[in-house]
């Protein structure tokens, strides 16, 4: 029988994107010269506002635990009552939470994938048993609804997680489909994450179907630019987010984070903006990609996957030019990067790389 120290150690390394100072330092690179496309995050930063908010910040006094002002505002905008609300140290604090919270050794659980490699890890922590419901590549990495409705009738599962839309893939999943589960399986939980969902204009979100067995996990560190601050929420019923409130941290949401998540809220217009031109470099960058006879992927968000021969060497000699993306290995996707536009002249850089290395396709 494992030691639980020995269960943590089995469990599979953490890979995300961004920049590692760890491996850049191993290279040689000067972090500071690396052109960061790994990162599916706002690439032209957050609102002036927000710089504003952080500089008029005070900091010699506690944050307030409950992010009161910040979530009365959230409501404003979601339409939603506050007590359905709880911000997190990013969203995926909250995600551990609802690990303690809900799943318990020998719980199954079903995660859809590929996917965000915190949902399993969060479950096997909590030592249950994961289930994965794989998409794949003949289809472009749809959603797998025949799969995942085989799988809640077969195992019953604890908790089902989803991403919505997809990191890596950047496809949607059936917001009528998940509904009309949450329905017929009331014992499991759904845990919706949407933290790339003002990326993607059409998406319906489930923030307003308030039920007991469904949580959406909500981020304003990717559109909204506050990737090192570390902000989050998630929407639910009072009742659970009052269980999710009993476990969190005290104090976890610094008075930073709460003030520039509240200046980012109150500058819409930047937002949308931002978001807009996004998606117009988004488009260039894959006129100019497909140029070049990259084969990119479907998507609904601003990142996208384009398949190569091998994406660890392709990462690697990439970033030897400076160049950051993500290597999809880690999500069991071998022959995929991620790609995250950045601003014009980013982009342009990105190009003129991979034309002058020619990469096979």
């Amino acid at each position: 029988m494992l030691s639980p120290r020995q269960e943590v150690l089995a469990l599979s390394e953490v890979i995300h994107g961004a920049v590692n100072r760890t491996e850049l330092a191993s290279l040689g690179i000067d972090p500071t010269s690396v052109l960061d496309f790994s990162a599916s995050v706002n690439s032209f930063g957050p609102s002036p506002r927000v710089v504003e908010a952080i500089a008029n910040s005070s900091i010699h006094c506690y944050p307030d635990r409950d992010a009161t002002e910040l979530r009365q505002i959230l409501a404003s905008h979601l339409g939603v009552p506050m007590e359905c609300l709880i911000a997190g140290n990013g969203s995926t604090e909250l995600l551990y939470l609802i690990g303690l919270v809900f799943l318990r050794p020998a719980d199954r659980v079903v995660v859809v994938g590929p996917t965000y490699s915190e949902y399993s890890r969060v479950a096997q922590l909590m030592g249950a048993t994961v289930s994965c419901c794989q998409a794949g590549p003949e289809s472009t990495f749809d959603f797998p609804a025949c799969l995942v409705e085989d799988s809640l009738r077969a195992l019953q599962p604890r908790a089902l997680f989803v991403c919505h839309p997809n990191n890596p893939t950047g496809k949607l999943a059936p917001t009528e489909a998940i509904c009309q589960w949450a329905v017929e399986f009331p014992q499991t939980l759904f845990i919706v994450d949407e933290a790339y969902i003002e990326f993607s204009p059409d998406a319906d979100s489930f923030t307003k179907l308030i039920r007991d067995n469904i949580v959406v996990l909500r981020s304003m560190t990717k559109a909204h630019g506050l990737a090192g601050l570390r902000l989050g929420y998630a929407v639910s019923t009072p009742e659970v987010i009052d269980l999710l409130a009993r476990v969190r941290p005290p104090w976890s949401v610094s008075t930073i984070a709460q003030n520039a998540g509240i200046a980012a809220l109150q500058d819409s217009s930047y937002l949308q903006r931002s978001l807009a031109n996004l998606a117009a470099e988004k488009t260039l960058l894959l006129e100019r990609l497909t140029s070049f006879g990259v084969v990119a992927l479907p998507s609904e968000t601003h990142f996208f996957l384009i398949r190569v021969a091998n994406a660890t060497a392709t990462r690697q000699r990439l970033l030897e030019s400076g160049i950051l993306v993500r290597d999809c290995s880690s999500f069991g996707m071998p022959e995929f990067l991620r790609i995250s536009p950045q601003t014009p002249p980013h982009n342009k850089l990105f190009c003129e790389a991979w034309k002058r290395f020619q990469f096979e396709c």
